[in-house]
């Protein structure tokens, strides 16, 4: 289970924070509705039939334990004058899981998942949802190349210890009058025994 970590892009001069976790990547929506100067342009975008049902659909795609008639029920209400919704009332009634709201003044407010993240960036505005879109890629790619530098490390490092590693066998317990199949088991049995000092198997 991959633990929650944080980073932030900025997007036309605004940081935006991303969270990364188990169940994908969460952008803020609370970042994003400050750039435009309103927090609760949240409240009035999930007013929107059309979001509601955006929401809908991308939970019975992702969450089993999605409770369909609550999502009803706000369907046929969305777009009426009296219709209210947030995203804590969302998540409540359906047991949502796209959009994630959180209390406190450091590392709180409203984070959704990037495809929900980005119809919110094109409800705000097509241009800034494509400056969006660009850094969360460049983003990526930059945990990508730096992922493929930590396994290139560790690939070499392990190569190094298998190197010291048959090297010490070889010199301090392995007599010089024996086959190469005995060799072989020594060989074996010392790898054996690292993989249950070091794993418990």
């Amino acid at each position: 289970m991959r633990k929650a970590q944080r980073a932030q892009i900025e997007v036309q001069g605004t940081a935006i924070t991303v969270v990364y976790s188990e169940n994908g990547d969460f952008i803020s929506l609370t970042d994003m509705a400050k750039r435009f100067g309103d927090d609760n342009l949240i409240y009035s975008w999930m007013r929107n039939r059309n979001i509601v049902e955006f929401l809908g659909v991308w939970e019975q795609l992702h969450n089993p334990d999605f409770k369909g008639n609550e999502f009803e029920t706000f369907r046929s209400q969305a777009g009426l004058n009296s219709f209210n919704l947030t995203p804590r009332k969302w998540v409540e009634a359906t047991g949502a899981i796209g959009i994630r709201s959180q209390a406190g003044r450091y590392g709180g407010g409203t984070f959704a998942h990037r495809d929900i993240a980005f119809e919110f960036g094109t409800w705000l505005s097509p241009e800034f949802k494509l400056y969006l879109i660009k850094e969360f890629q460049r983003l990526k790619e930059e945990e990508i190349s730096r992922k493929s530098l930590d396994w290139n490390l560790n690939r070499t490092l392990s190569k190094l210890n298998y190197r010291v590693h048959t090297d010490a066998i070889k010199t301090h317990l392995i007599p010089p009058a024996i086959t190469a199949e005995q060799s072989a088991l020594v060989y074996a049995t010392e790898a054996d025994l690292l993989n249950v000092a070091r794993f418990g198997i």
